[in-house]
């Protein structure tokens, strides 16, 4: 019997956070001559709270400097000032694009506002270039492809600054563009100093790094938690500032077969460089991140893991990791008073209680009847490819390391032990509750390698 499992939503624990302060930028204007004569600053409001995912996208090329020196290569009167794409020292340098950021089109493009560039036709394929909005544009491109993502609002303070840009800058065709600003250029061959460029980008407010809170990286809760954690477990991170978004991975955020190792730009790494490897992200929100160990991390009992978030990576909180370190679903809403139950499914889908577990009817485990448990950790299965890590899992598997289960004093038959289908690092174990345990509550023991799992757990059982 492979059933699968209708609580899925227990295997990663949520924490709705909101979003903080939008933070503040400042972008130095210059000419690009070897002085940086200036220009003008232009401070910028990124509005996290209304385009998270582009605000996330444009600070991850900011803080790593990808936008140092930067350009403006498009300037059209009364419409727009285009910039993002290339950089200036001595030469042109196209910026390197991440990959496609999804639109998230709220506010209007009126005059001072920061909007993102994007491709004709496709409301889904901005990537690094950006504009400022000159004028009330709102009529044309509030409504065109889905709509031009605002995201940010320029200070009044320093609008005078893009009026600067326009009224002394002449618009021309120059090497690759129709319609570059040239600065208080005439005629003749343009000089370095005629193009304005930004040399560099600024927090007004200090920006919030992230931060992983002691003891903050643990196996997942509603399977036991623990600081032992093993390859392709699903671990939590908690902490402060790991995100600017709360939402679980989707389809969309896969490369082809394989989960994300960055989503929203959050990744998590294990171990140090060389043998440093990325994992598997699940969930991210301010203050929690759930991300599956990659099947090749270093084993050992102090393994650095790093959460970067936006360029800036949290301090090193060291875990052990082992190839097996097995937790089964036993969610706190399923302790009463002292007794932790276990969380096991029939083939109906009906789960087993006592009677004594909120919002589930009175149905204890009758004797001979099969079971499903669901567990995290329990390491690599056969067939072994596709890798049992950061993929949906797709058949049955067998565990490479088998458990054993005791129901009271009784062993129970195991017919089933390997990976659940269609889903991503969980475990599926079927038993067949021994015929002679009798009633009550009985301690379920589990065993692999030949040491007890160090969760104590309960199953109800019926009368005979």
């Amino acid at each position: 019997m492979l059933t699968r499992f209708l609580g899925y939503a227990l295997l990663l624990s949520a924490v709705v956070a909101g979003q903080g302060a939008d933070p503040r930028i400042r972008m130095k204007v210059t000419q690009g001559d070897a002085a940086r004569t200036p220009i003008g600053d232009i401070e910028v409001t990124l509005l996290q709270s209304v385009a998270p995912l582009t605000v996330a996208n444009f600070l991850k090329y900011m803080n790593r400097g990808s936008f140092n020196n930067m350009m403006f290569h498009r300037l059209v009167s009364g419409f727009v000032l285009q910039g993002g794409g290339w950089t200036y020292t001595e030469q042109f340098t196209r910026i390197a694009s991440d990959g496609k950021v999804r639109n998230e089109y709220n506010i209007s493009n009126t005059r001072g506002t920061l909007a993102m560039a994007k491709v004709d036709g496709d409301p889904n394929s901005a990537t690094t270039e950006w504009f400022f909005n000159l004028a009330d544009n709102s009529a044309n491109l509030n409504t065109q492809n889905g709509g031009f993502t605002v995201f940010g609002r320029v200070s009044d303070a320093s609008l005078p600054v893009l009026d600067k840009i326009v009224a002394n800058s002449r618009v021309t065709s120059f090497s690759m563009w129709d319609s570059i600003p040239l600065y208080n250029y005439r005629i003749g061959t343009p000089q370095a100093g005629n193009i304005v460029i930004i040399p560099s980008f600024q927090a007004v407010d200090t920006l919030p790094t992230p931060a992983i809170s002691d003891n903050g990286v643990v196996s997942n809760t509603t399977f036991g938690g623990g600081q032992v954690v093993a390859r392709g477990s699903h671990i939590e991170i908690f902490g402060s500032n790991l995100a600017g978004t709360t939402r679980s991975w989707t389809t969309a955020d896969m490369n082809g077969s394989v989960l994300p190792t960055t989503v929203d730009n959050v990744k998590v790494t294990f171990g140090v460089k060389p043998n440093e490897r990325p994992g598997y992200v699940i969930y991210v929100s301010p203050n929690q991140v759930n991300v599956q160990v990659p099947e090749d991390a270093p084993l050992g009992d102090a393994v650095p893991v790093v959460l970067n978030y936006n360029g800036y990576p949290t301090s090193a909180v060291n875990v052990a990791v082992r190839e097996t370190a097995g937790g089964i679903l036993a969610p706190p809403s399923f302790k009463v008073g002292e007794r932790q139950y276990v969380v096991a499914q029939r083939a109906s889908g009906q789960l087993v209680s006592g009677g004594n577990i909120p919002d589930l009817a009175n149905a204890p485990a009758v004797p001979g009847e099969t079971l499903v448990l669901y567990g995290v950790g329990l390491g690599d299965v056969t067939p072994g490819y596709p890798l049992f890590a950061g993929r949906i899992a797709q058949g049955q598997t067998t565990l490479n390391h088998p458990v054993s289960l005791k129901v009271g004093d009784f062993d129970a038959k195991v017919t089933y032990q390997g990976l659940a289908p269609n889903f991503v690092g969980l475990y599926q174990i079927n038993f067949e509750v021994p015929s002679a345990v009798p009633a009550g509550d009985q301690k379920l023991t589990i065993s692999q390698r030949g040491e007890v799992l160090p969760q104590e757990l309960y199953l109800p059982v019926k009368a005979q």
